[in-house]
């Protein structure tokens, strides 16, 4: 019998669709083996099975559990250090990226919005690329992320190791946070939050609170605090609650979905500030996926699991397309958002080497 690695490279040279992933601070890899290579979609989000949608809105795609074989198996692992003393030295893109950010600078001194998340594509040549033990470095490296690798002949490949949950409900409860900030781990030093950050994150709380306001019961947050994801910190908010009898998901998704986070506030002129600017297409980085609807048999799982698709990479034929962005608030430096966007591509670089 196969094991799910095995398994999962079979489903590949067959050109049949897979996900493999699992949850942060878990040995536990989950596989969703789709029986044939047909392309399905959520429209409701009522069904059942693991889900994988862009930052767009537009393309949800689904493993229906129907139509998968379902595996788990335990992963044994040692935990691997990032070395975070790095200098990221990459000119890939930074001066059509710098120059978004000032135009995106002007566009917050003249009240479009308060904030934006800018991203860019960083593009590798990878001859050799291997995808079972890129995913095992990945496991290895990030056991606080959840980590995947996913593919669909119709769509491709893409991996990813992500801090961000942006919704977990079982029953009725939910729980989500709020993540923002971001700068280098450094050891036996206490991180400092300047102003600039900490208003990005609470950009990010507000934002979560007041849309989720309508479909709840109840709702709890904590005080920000340290997170760590990698070789990088981010402020954190954990928010909990209870939908209300007949909250409808799809709706849910639709307030969340893009965050702050990944998106910016006003949401809908920052979205559309960085569909007319960014120049390039984000397709699923930035996006979200996770299981939907459904509960496993074998372990404790929510009924929908979905985390935002960040540190996240697209693999092609020969090379692997590396996706990272920053928070742009009035206080942002052009240069200094670019070398936050470099740290963050070391995170998937390092597991290239």
């Amino acid at each position: 019998m196969l094991n799910i690695l095995d398994k999962a490279i079979h489903y590949f040279e067959q050109n049949l669709p897979f996900v493999l992933y699992c949850k942060p601070n878990s040995d536990l890899i989950i596989g969703f083996f789709q029986k044939n290579s047909q392309l399905h979609q959520t429209m409701s989000f009522t069904e059942k099975g693991f889900v994988f949608s862009d930052f767009k809105g537009t393309q949800s795609v689904l493993f229906p559990e129907n139509q998968c074989e379902i595996l788990e198996e335990k992963h044994f692992f040692q935990e691997r250090k990032i070395v975070s003393n790095f200098t990221a030295n990459s000119q890939d893109g930074k001066e059509n990226f710098e120059d978004v950010v000032k135009k995106s600078l002007k566009a917050i001194k003249n009240n479009k919005f308060d904030k934006v998340v800018l991203s860019r594509k960083e593009t590798l040549v990878q001859t050799d690329f291997e995808f079972r033990f890129v995913f095992e470095e990945m496991l290895s490296a990030y056991p606080t992320a959840f980590r995947y690798c996913w593919f669909h002949p119709k769509i491709g490949m893409w991996m990813g190791a992500t801090p961000e949950q942006l919704l977990n409900v079982e029953n009725a409860k939910f729980k989500t946070v709020s993540l923002a900030g971001t700068q280098n781990f450094q050891d036996n030093s206490e991180a400092i939050w300047q102003k600039k950050e900490q208003d990005e994150q609470q950009f990010v709380t507000d934002f979560i609170i007041s849309s989720l306001k309508s479909e709840v019961d109840s709702i709890t947050i904590t005080t920000p605090s340290t997170f760590q994801a990698g070789n990088l910190l981010h402020l954190k908010t954990d928010i909990k609650g209870v939908f209300k009898a007949n909250f409808n998901l799809k709706k849910v998704m639709s307030v969340l979905h893009p965050t702050p986070a990944v998106c910016g506030l006003p949401k809908e002129n920052a979205k559309q500030f960085i569909l007319e600017n960014e120049g390039y297409e984000r397709k699923f980085y930035s996006g979200f996926l996770g299981e939907l609807n459904w509960n496993i048999k074998l372990s404790k799982n929510a009924d929908s699991d979905l985390f935002v698709n960040l540190r996240c990479m697209e693999i092609e034929q020969h090379k692997v397309h590396l996706y990272i962005g920053c928070g742009i608030t009035k206080d942002s430096n052009p240069e200094k958002e670019y070398v936050e966007t470099a740290n963050k591509a070391m995170t998937m670089k390092q597991i290239l080497k």
